[in-house]
């Protein structure tokens, strides 16, 4: 239990950067992981049985090939250009303390019960933080030393606002997830009370990104269960029909709902602008030209590299140089073209293959929503760097290790035959 909350604890507030331990070069959340992980080993070395699952060997064979592609890209880096190695060892030290978490919790023989006994706790801690930072937020509470808000976007504990949405943007799907796994009717009812909150944070943040990441996975998510939820067990039923027929007719309904839905465009528009950053507008435009800029330098660095990376660490050169940032390099703000400026084509490669494992493994255990939770991964990892987040390594272990579980309804099926 208590190794379960410890894990929980440095998943769920990693994104507290504003928390600070004073005097320590490490955040809460490392604190929490790094005490975990000297529990397990302890644990291990006092007789505790560790199992080679396919979860394990999957993970062993991920961070292999990163650490070969990372190393490879840091002689690269050394050799043809100026190396900053604060920022290096920063992302190896991350890299190494996710390599052992992820590996320990996939050679746990009991890693379902413990990852789902952990998730709960994920989202009991994530609502209890949320309430607090919104107390702050709102004015009924004062905390020392944070500023909740960056401007009019809610940030909480964290330092960006788009951090805090990528927690809400992962924290969502595994509420739902939990929800539908359960079949105690409290339990239930708090996960989907716990989707309500983090939603509510989540378009706090006036993050482009998480709007768009719950709006496609929402979708996804609903096409898969009228899927499941028609074909199940192979029976047609009489209301199954009629949901099918339903279905069909949509198609039809909107091709002759068009003309009056052209007519509302204006009202439409201005109601999907609302929902974005700075309502659309200049804001959003200054952003979507700054990520252009990036991530077109980031491209050519890894271009440059022959596509070998230049180690850990930014490596983009700032397109603005100010006294505070003079000459030093800059991230490109998107896991793919981060990791092809670090390891190359290789790492981008490696990534892809475990995520696309994740949400395979999700898929054929017929979990829905941990699909969309591996989604959600892939959506907001795109214009953002989100490969150094616990979140995001408990998230694609979760659908790994759920995926070696038989699919819901097979016992079942195995006993009618």
């Amino acid at each position: 239990m208590i190794r379960d909350v410890l894990l929980a604890g440095g998943v769920a507030m990693a994104y507290a950067s504003q928390l600070e331990i004073p005097g320590a070069p490490f955040g809460i959340s490392e604190l929490l992981l790094a005490v975990w992980i000297l529990i397990s080993i302890g644990r291990v070395l006092a007789g505790g049985r560790l199992e080679a699952t396919p979860a394990l060997s999957i993970f062993a064979a991920f961070w292999g090939i990163m650490a070969f592609a990372l190393g490879l890209g840091l002689i690269v880096g050394m050799l043809t250009s100026v190396q900053y190695m604060d920022a290096p060892v920063h992302d190896m030290i991350a890299y190494l303390l996710l390599a052992f978490v992820t590996c320990l919790l996939a050679a746990d023989p009991q890693a379902d019960r413990h990852l789902r006994r952990t998730a709960w706790w994920v989202i009991v801690i994530a609502n209890a933080c949320f309430v607090f930072q919104l107390a702050l937020g709102f004015g009924l509470l004062h905390q020392s030393g944070v500023n909740p808000w960056f401007w009019d976007r809610f940030t909480g504990w964290s330092d960006n606002p788009n951090q805090l949405a990528l927690y809400c943007a992962l924290f969502g799907p595994l509420a739902l997830y939990l929800s539908m796994t359960t079949s105690n009717m409290i339990a239930r009812t708090f996960g989907i009370v716990s989707i309500v909150l983090i939603i509510y944070v989540g378009r706090l943040t006036k993050s482009d990104t998480y709007l768009l990441t719950i709006v496609i996975t929402g979708l996804v998510f609903l096409m898969l269960r009228v899927r499941r939820w028609v074909a199940v067990g192979g029976r047609v039923t009489l209301g199954r029909q009629i949901s099918l027929l339903l279905l069909l007719a949509l198609f039809p309904l909107a091709i002759s709902a068009t003309p009056y839905v052209l007519a509302e465009t204006s009202t439409v528009e201005n109601f999907a602008k609302s929902l974005t950053k700075g309502e659309g507008g200049e804001a959003t435009a200054e952003t979507a030209s700054l990520r252009i800029n990036i991530w077109t330098n980031a491209l050519g660095k890894g271009l440059g590299s022959a596509s070998l990376g230049l180690g850990p660490g930014p490596h983009v050169d700032r397109s603005v140089v100010t006294k505070e940032f003079i000459d030093l390099p800059f991230e490109a703000h998107s896991t793919l073209l981060d990791l092809y400026t670090q390891g190359g084509i290789l790492a981008v490669l490696a990534l892809l293959w475990i995520l696309g494992i994740a949400a395979i493994s999700a898929w054929r255990a017929r979990l829905d929503a941990l699909v969309a939770l591996a989604l959600s991964i892939g959506i907001f990892g795109f214009p953002h760097l989100v490969i150094r987040h616990p979140i995001v390594w408990f998230s694609i272990t979760l659908c790994l290790v759920a995926g070696q579980r038989k699919p819901i309804g097979a016992t079942a099926g195995a006993r009618s035959r």
